[in-house]
């Protein structure tokens, strides 16, 4: 029987969370913090829930308690496939584990290898990683534990939601949310037999792409909600600029597709507890901010400068997040007043042209090509402003990290970005230095370096008056940026899909 329809957060709902990655034990990027925070989330609401990741070495190592659920034996290639029962450190929410160690246990990120080529053999990894998140919602892996709703995340996770079409008797339900529409997990279409499925899931009406295999379509026409990391992003994807080929298929589930917002784990990110930092302070004694500045001059090596506002660049480093647009506009914004704070990795061609920056402004740009958690903390608290001037982005967490920390974002207005970051209305930019109301950060348009520049020379603008810029640092602080609200809307997503579920029945969407 489906369970009556409840309150959001109602005592009982079954949620089972896939993912590839989730932090502190797998992380190559956002997805992994929305993965550990989330789910613990919605169990302080009420709801039973589980997570399912695949065996990865560092996940293996970490998880505690584990045993076995059931052998599974011999598939996707991997001669031995056991599935675990464990309990994640820290949250001790209880995790499924794929322990497949033919596909899982090797060195490397969880896609590529350590020379950055993607695995050969993903399609069956990551295949084997929803099947059994079907097998577990269909009551034939773990007979004492079956989900009610399966909320499988990005494409790696998303052949869950094919798989339980397949099987029309499954009474779940399943949510999708696209983190990154960008990263499709496309692979060669001859390779479909590796998947188990019948031909009619390989036409174009299923996973068929452009002559390739998709598993992101598999979750946007499987799954019975949608879900993205915006409101804003939810819009974005069903247009030509930034649906990714996949615009068509969105716009077809129109009905089906919302944005709910990311939250922050403010166990984590909270500049009240962090020991990272140089000072701890709040929004209503963020004194200590000072302190954390003068510190992160120093370990940077930037110049003493007390007047220098300091932008602060967290991210990978790629064409993507609109990097460009920094370097472009670095001189005439270091000749203003600027100090640069980068930490990085990514394109050898970026990591070379910050090194280059470097060297050429000693004292005003400091680079770290690499990612290090506790500096990431230092730099945030540290910084005047972050910059995220990115081309496109789903939701971004480095903004919101800079509005906990009272350092103030300045964004390209897309994504996640526009529904996050409230600028000066344009009538207001006249008197910027006023600090209008509900001003939390800084937003520009135009993927150009001149737009980048104009909307850092307002920041510096802002910073010449300091009661200004300690009220819009201080209204960004006040937010409540925490996991709560979202936890609590995904809850009720899952109980429309629920009622989706049991109006219609599963297969082919048209």
């Amino acid at each position: 029987m489906l369970p009556t329809k409840m309150p959001a957060g109602g005592p009982g709902l079954k949620v089972l969370h896939v993912a590839a990655e989730v932090y502190p034990l797998v992380k190559t990027g956002g997805l992994a913090d929305v993965v550990a925070a989330l789910p613990p989330a919605q169990a302080l609401a009420g709801a039973d829930v589980r997570l399912l990741l695949p065996g990865l070495p560092a996940i293996l190592d970490a998880v505690q308690s584990a045993r076995t659920v059931i052998d599974i034996g011999a598939c996707f290639g991997a001669l031995r496939v056991r599935l675990l029962l464990a309990r994640l450190p820290g949250s001790q929410l209880p995790v499924y584990v794929v322990d497949a160690p033919h596909l899982y246990r090797r060195p490397g990120s969880p896609y590529q290898d350590s020379q950055g080529a993607e695995w050969t053999d993903n399609l069956q990894r990551f295949a084997l990683l929803g099947w059994v998140a079907a097998h577990l919602a269909a009551d034939d892996a773990d007979p004492s534990w079956v989900p009610d709703i399966v909320h499988a995340h990005d494409w790696h996770a998303a052949m869950a939601c094919a798989y339980m079409a397949d099987h029309a008797p499954t009474q779940a339900a399943s949510v999708f949310t696209v983190h990154n529409l960008a990263f499709q997990g496309l692979f060669p279409h001859h390779d479909w037999a590796l998947l188990g499925l019948g031909s009619r899931f390989m036409s174009p009406s299923g996973l068929e792409f452009h002559g390739q295999l998709s598993f992101m379509k598999a979750g946007l026409k499987f799954a019975d909600k949608v879900s993205t990391v915006s409101p804003n992003y939810a819009v974005e994807i069903a247009t030509p600029e930034f649906g990714c080929g996949l615009d068509g298929v969105i716009r077809g589930r129109a009905s089906d597709v919302s944005g709910i917002l990311n939250g922050i784990d403010e166990a984590v990110w909270s500049p009240a507890q962090d020991a990272a930092i140089a000072a701890r302070y709040d929004a209503d004694r963020p004194d200590g901010k000072r302190a954390c500045r003068t510190v992160l001059q120093k370990m940077m090596g930037l110049a003493p400068d007390e007047s220098a506002l300091i932008l602060t660049v967290v991210s990978r480093l790629t064409s993507q997040k609109g990097l460009d647009l920094v370097l472009a506009a670095l001189p005439a914004l270091v000749r203003a007043g600027v100090q640069f704070a980068v930490q990085g990795t990514g394109e050898p061609a970026l990591e070379t042209a910050f090194r280059m920056a470097e060297q050429a402004y000693p004292g005003r740009v400091a680079v770290y090509i690499g990612y290090d958690e506790t500096r990431a903390h230092q730099l945030i608290a540290g910084a005047d402003v972050i910059a995220v001037p990115s081309r496109f982005e789903p939701c971004g967490l480095t903004q919101l990290y800079g509005l906990r920390y009272g350092t103030l974002p300045l964004v390209r207005r897309v994504g996640g970005l526009a529904d996050t970051v409230q600028d000066a209305q344009p009538a207001a930019v006249d008197r910027v230095a006023s600090g209008a109301a509900g001003q939390t950060g800084f937003a520009f348009d135009a993927a150009t370096p001149a737009a980048f520049e104009a909307c850092v020379q307002r920041a510096l603008a802002l910073k010449a008056d300091a009661p200004a810029w300690r009220a819009v640092m201080q209204r960004g602080m006040a937010q409540d940026l925490s996991w709560a609200g979202p936890a609590h809307a995904y809850l009720a997503l899952y109980q429309q899909a629920l009622e989706a579920r049991a109006r219609s029945p599963r297969g082919l969407a048209g």
